[in-house]
């Protein structure tokens, strides 16, 4: 089998390697700089969702036979409180589209305050801890975890959840 995952992002391809090679060993794993199609920073659930099939649908069109993988994080609002939220799509070379969303934890006030401000959670994020590229390895989630959940784990649950999906239904058939 071969899937392609919509993205360059460090934390994005180690999680898909790592799952891909769990669950379909022997499979190759590739990645590809493709659009989401919604804002840089999205905002909610169902622009996180979007995101994450765009870059799914995007990444299968360049391959043949190939599973995309998209994954996006973003943010979303529960009762006044600003949430990191994470959602991954599979797209099957067929058109079918398997998706899940991730663990969500509530942001520092200040780190809402900067995204309200029209800024970049990966910007923000890099501001308050004082680093650089944060996005790239354990994210926002790993900083405000302590390390115990890192970008690229949050991300594999996410994957974990697709595969599973695609699983059941091969075992159906």
């Amino acid at each position: 089998m071969e899937f392609v995952i919509g993205s360059t992002n460090n934390a994005k391809v180690k999680a898909a390697t790592v799952i891909v090679n769990r669950y379909f060993p022997g499979s190759r794993v590739t990645s590809v700089d493709v659009a989401s199609g919604v804002n840089s920073q999205p905002f909610g659930d169902e622009e996180t969702r979007n995101g994450a099939l765009n870059r799914a649908r995007n990444a299968a069109l360049t391959s043949v036979n190939a599973i995309g993988i998209g994954l996006e994080g973003g943010v979303r609002m529960l009762k006044g409180e600003m949430y990191l939220c994470n959602w991954g799509a599979f797209v099957l070379p067929t058109g079918k589209s398997y998706t899940a969303a991730g663990a969500q934890i509530p942001l520092p006030t200040e780190i809402a305050k900067g995204i309200k401000s029209g800024k970049e959670l990966g910007i923000v994020v890099d501001d308050y801890f004082h680093g650089q590229g944060i996005r790239h390895s354990e994210g926002a989630i790993g900083m405000l975890t302590a390390q115990i959940v890192t970008r690229d784990q949050l991300f594999e649950h996410v994957l974990q959840l697709l595969c599973g999906q695609f699983i059941y239904e091969q075992n159906l058939r």
